[in-house]
């Protein structure tokens, strides 16, 4: 049994048997959403984030022009593909739609084959897209986030801690005396060490929402969205001990262990807060963790 999550697709007709017909050629291949006007084709959009949308354009009160307008001018659904699906025969139909940024283009009446071709490209697109940004938000000796992708998630859980005024943390964790570790054991040693390090950090973390990331070197970030200064410290205390019960095994027999030291910063962000001070305020209390003689924890204090 194939287990692989289906691409989705939403297609909008004010006519049933359009519909009807469309979803009998894709569903077996593709979960299919549908909507029979504008607006219901706009919040359907918003909620399910379809990989492709197949769009009517002549369709009561709102037309197919006007709902990709919408979709285009919203955050959360520009960037999904849209096809005009129409009866009109028009060389400047076809332009308009396309310089509107429409994907693609499709006549009635429909031919399965042509249907299917053009769905599959457009979704090839999407999810090679898909993979190529994946790749880029990950750390390639780690295999979690980098910091690009850790930037992005702090752009996003600040917006939101300042929407919801809830607590937002970030603990700043880094390797203690790596060098030292790497001139004793070697590069490739230490890379592994770095390997179990992310594993058990991530495996550490409870929530959902808790997210993990490799600052660069022998630095990681855990960022806890609604975690106050108590709940940080406690992940970040969890986390020490983790590290600290590992026993990295050499080639040539030997046992090895690390510790971490641990900088944690947590606030409900205003308007006036910024997301550099907050990093610059966990490295503080990571630089104080050191000063404490490392393997430990401890706060941001102004």
């Amino acid at each position: 049994m194939d287990n692989r999550k289906k691409n989705s697709i939403l297609i909008v007709d004010d006519e049933l048997l359009n519909l009807k017909m469309l979803r009998s050629i894709l569903h077996e291949e593709y979960t299919v959403f549908t909507a029979k006007d504008g607006v219901t084709a706009i919040v359907t959009a918003s909620e399910e984030k379809p990989d492709l949308i197949l769009l009517d354009i002549l369709m009561p009160e709102m037309d197919g022009y006007e709902v990709l307008t919408i979709l285009k001018g919203d955050a959360e659904t520009r960037h999904i593909p849209i096809i005009f699906i129409t009866g009109l025969d028009s060389k400047s139909e076809e332009e308009k739609g396309l310089s509107m940024d429409a994907a693609d283009y499709i006549s009635k009446p429909f031919s399965p084959g042509i249907i299917n071709l053009r769905v599959k490209n457009q979704i090839q697109i999407v999810n090679q897209i898909r993979t190529i940004e994946l790749l880029s938000n990950l750390d390639q000796l780690t295999k979690i986030p980098n910091r690009r992708s850790l930037d992005q998630q702090l752009l996003s859980e600040w917006g939101r801690s300042i929407r919801e005024s809830i607590p937002l943390s970030l603990l700043m964790i880094d390797v203690d005396k790596f060098k030292v570790y790497n001139d004793t054991y070697g590069h490739l040693q230490g890379d592994k060490v770095l390997k179990m390090v992310a594993e058990t950090i991530c495996a550490t973390l409870q929530r959902a929402g808790d997210y993990a990331a490799r600052f660069g070197g022998e630095e990681f970030c855990v960022l806890l969205p609604g975690a106050d200064i108590e709940g940080a410290m406690l992940v970040a205390e969890q986390i020490r001990k983790a590290i600290q019960s590992l026993v990295f095994h050499c080639e040539d027999g030997a046992a090895g262990k690390v510790t971490i030291s641990v900088g944690v910063h947590s606030l409900i962000p205003s308007m006036n807060d910024t997301i550099p001070d907050l990093i610059a305020k966990a490295d503080n209390a990571l630089y104080a963790a050191k000063e404490a003689g490392r393997n430990c924890v401890r706060r941001y204090i102004a």
